[in-house]
């Protein structure tokens, strides 16, 4: 039986890509075809806890020396509002994020900036809306 991925990226038919298909391979090492899928594979990363993905996807300009994520915590879902491609090598993403920890639901809404390097995409930072 295949795991859903957690990203929620859906066939056109409204079916769930299993992790396999979808986040797994850039996980495993495959570059983002585009800024989207980056943001996709970064989010199922936080829902997994894989920090070694988070910080080899975030821009050495931004990225954290460590990144300790918040345990107790239960990923409700990922809703992309808009890929924006605002130059050759740039992008941004609008997602809302949900999830509940310690009894509390919560909801990251956020403009993410992106860029490609070397034929791969990275986080650079975000704007909470």
């Amino acid at each position: 039986m295949s795991v859903p991925c957690p990203c929620g990226r859906a066939t056109p038919k409204g079916q769930v890509l299993s992790l396999a298909e979808c986040c797994g391979p850039l996980h495993a090492g495959q570059a983002a075809p585009d800024a989207e899928r980056l943001m996709r594979s970064r989010y199922s990363a936080f829902v997994l806890g894989d920090v070694p993905y988070l910080l080899a996807t975030w821009h050495s300009s931004q990225q954290p020396a460590e990144l300790t994520l918040e345990t107790g915590g239960k990923w409700l879902g990922l809703e992309i509002k808009q890929h924006l491609v605002t130059g050759a090598d740039t992008a941004e993403v609008e997602f809302v994020a949900r999830f509940r920890v310690g009894g509390k639901a919560v909801r990251q809404h956020e403009r993410s900036r992106f860029v490609r390097e070397a034929d791969r995409w990275f986080y650079v930072d975000g704007d909470v809306l």
